[in-house]
């Protein structure tokens, strides 16, 4: 399958471990040699075997960030910021040397050497260096994954601002899909080496051959709710999406902040009208838009304000006379949805 990255903006590659992310980027970056296919950027072919074209990883302007920083520990913050700018011509640069280091906020790191640096620090300098030698395409290869949750909290902010003032084209590849769609919706998926599917992530998910890789990481749905409620002593937070509200566990997050949850299909049940007298604190009013059988599960579709994915049997499905257009209810248990990200 054939992928096109925007000239613009963050393409997330996504999969489980061993799926060949890195692989792929390295082969983009040059780094690799594929046994076959092609590459190319802005129209440049840069790798074409039928053509046997295949341009030095030096000479294709792009720039990698991988998990660990790969800072020269031997120079100072600036010189290893300068590593790459100083080489370019004047008029190759597309970010000068005080926009960069102020963009990323690390003015007061530049006497400083890498092992005095946190590791966070370490990868916005990691960053800065890959932006000042000014590349066509920006290659971030599990960037965070070494990081702690308050570490990645910090540079998230920091990916995004690359992305929206700096209008460098981005693959960001991660395990954490929170991490992915805090920077873009455009997604990748990849199983075993092949592209499964690329194009916005909600749609995607539906794709069959999403659905069972959805499954095994408990990514059927991923929903985007505002924190509208916090109710600490009773253990419980409530979010809204669309105009539903939504009981799940609590969440240490403002009031008005984004949060991203997932809630695999299987737990959720479909009721076609409100129940009185039950525990489960959602119900989540909706209108099916399709029905898919993909293997032995059958997969509803529910449109609640945001689409709703849901595992239930063929003879639920007679039994309550459920098809395309009817109301259903679909019912959540708190405890059922996992927050997956914080939108800072």
């Amino acid at each position: 399958m054939q992928a096109e990255i925007p000239d613009h903006g963050v393409m997330g590659i996504y999969g489980p471990s061993g799926a060949g992310k890195s692989t792929l980027l390295a082969m983009m970056a040059g780094l690799v040699t594929p046994d076959t296919g092609q590459f190319s950027l802005e129209n440049a072919c840069l790798f074409n075997s039928a053509k046997g074209i295949n341009i030095p990883a030096h000479q294709r302007q792009i720039g990698m960030v991988f998990q660990d920083s790969r800072l020269f520990p031997h120079l100072t913050v600036q010189d290893n910021l300068n590593y790459g700018f100083k080489l370019l011509a004047k008029e190759k640069r597309r970010l000068g040397f005080h926009q960069v280091v102020e963009l990323l906020e690390i003015g007061q790191l530049l006497k400083q050497k890498p092992h005095q640096l946190s590791g966070g620090e370490k990868q916005r300098v990691a960053l800065g260096r890959a932006l000042l030698a000014s590349p066509r395409l920006l290659l971030l290869d599990e960037p965070l994954a070494s990081l702690d949750v308050r570490l990645k909290q910090q540079i998230l902010p920091f990916l995004r601002r690359i992305k929206v003032e700096t209008q460098i084209p981005m693959v960001y590849v991660s395990h954490a899909i929170d991490e992915i769609l805090y920077l873009t919706p455009q997604i990748a998926m990849l199983e075993a080496g092949k592209i499964l599917a690329v194009g916005n992530f909600n749609e995607v998910i539906h794709d069959e051959r999403v659905l069972a890789l959805a499954q095994s990481l408990g990514l059927e749905n991923v929903l985007h709710s505002t924190i509208s409620e916090q109710h600490a002593m009773l253990g419980y937070s409530i979010a809204t999406v669309g105009n539903q509200r939504i009981v799940m566990p609590p969440i240490d997050a403002q009031i008005g902040s984004m949060v991203s949850v997932s809630i695999a299909a299987s737990n959720i049940a479909l009721s076609t009208h409100q129940i009185e007298g039950i525990s489960i604190q959602n119900q989540l009013v909706g209108v099916v838009s399709s029905i898919q059988t993909v293997g032995s599960r059958m997969l509803v579709s529910v449109d609640i304000g945001a689409e709703l994915i849901v595992e239930v049997t063929n003879k639920a499905l007679v039994d309550l006379k459920i098809a395309v257009g009817t109301q259903v209810y679909c019912l959540i248990k708190a405890q059922s949805i996992h927050p997956i990200s914080m939108h800072l």
